[in-house]
């Protein structure tokens, strides 16, 4: 799922830095997506608060969804420039196509990575046979040497990995024994994690990495934290292992994020990433052109319409940046 709001809000970031192995809670904020029958979403990442964990830039969080009451998902062609999609589902089945011509499914516990790099359009459209739809859709920001790269998309589906009262799918980055051989622009973490009732895991975690842990079913305390369903916990670098228990009596599934600081201002606008408002300005020209820089799609007869560039903001966009 991508942001198809047609008043996208601009957020300036501000806020104290995270004192060490301190767990920053991020609360998510509800954003209807589409028309009438809008599916909602726990929006985390981007806030006030913190816009970035690593290069991870934007997190969706949607379902379990009632598709007979919501209509599922149906996201027409639309555009992105600067940075990769991260598709994840637990429940459902989205049909994906892209101008770079592939045509993939997502299916719970496989990864599907799109890079939009200069630009790329793609659709997205739960089946019919999905009755209910859960997942995650998260954005990586490419670093400036790389965020003009070209068009590209990967599939992975992870093993399972048992982890003695809990489970693991890896599907970027390495923990737990486990790597991810999808290729990305900086360093990531990107983990699925079930944790059984009463079970403390301890993993190894790399100290020059910020963590990030979105909880999606059940209790978990991370690093002594309690999280809240649909919480993100933020811990910043130095951890050199990632706690979480589970005290409930049902097992939690979590999200794992991670990586080093991105240490560059972005700037996010609809679902383009880019440095300054005037690059911005053109993106959305050129969309709006039909230009080439995002190839086209080839919809099934019958798929959803292209989805237009709502208005630019009044005021000139400005960059996000964590707190220092």
């Amino acid at each position: 799922m991508s942001n198809v709001e047609t008043d996208p809000a601009e957020l300036t970031c501000g806020g104290d830095p995270v004192s060490p192995g301190k767990v920053e809670i991020l609360d998510a904020r509800s954003v209807p997506l589409g028309g009438p029958r809008a599916m909602p979403v726990r929006r985390t990442l981007p806030q006030r608060q913190r816009s970035l964990i690593g290069a991870w830039c934007f997190a969706d969080h949607y379902g379990p969804d009632d598709t007979s009451v919501s209509g599922g998902m149906s996201v027409g062609p639309h555009p992105h420039t600067g940075l990769q999609t991260v598709s994840w589902l637990f429940t459902g089945e989205i049909e994906h196509r892209d101008s770079l011509g592939s045509h993939a499914m997502v299916r719970p516990g496989e990864l599907n990575l799109m890079t939009g790099g200069r630009g790329i359009c793609h659709e997205e459209v739960s089946t019919p046979e999905t009755t209910t739809l859960h997942g995650v859709q998260l954005w990586v920001a490419l670093p400036d040497e790389h965020r003009h790269t070209a068009r590209d998309f990967q599939h992975y589906a992870p093993p399972s990995t048992d982890l003695d009262g809990a489970t693991a799918r890896v599907f970027l980055g390495t923990l737990a024994g486990e790597t991810s051989p999808v290729q990305t622009f900086t360093p990531l973490l990107g983990a699925e994690i079930v944790v059984d009732p009463g079970v403390t895991l301890s993993l190894a975690a790399d100290p020059s990495f910020e963590h990030g842990v979105l909880l999606d079913t059940g209790e978990i305390t991370f690093a002594g934290t309690p999280l809240q369903q649909a919480q993100l916990g933020y811990l910043g670098v130095g951890a050199t292992t990632l706690d979480l228990h589970n005290p409930g009596s049902a097992p939690a599934r979590v999200i794992v994020l991670g990586g080093p600081p991105f240490g560059e201002e972005i700037l996010m606008w609809w679902n383009f990433v880019g440095r300054t408002h005037d690059e911005i300005a053109e993106y959305r020209e050129a969309w709006e052109a039909n230009s080439d820089q995002f190839g086209a799609v080839e919809s099934y007869p019958g798929g959803p319409a292209r989805i237009p560039a709502p208005p630019l903001p009044a005021v000139r966009i400005k960059p996000r940046r964590n707190p220092s």
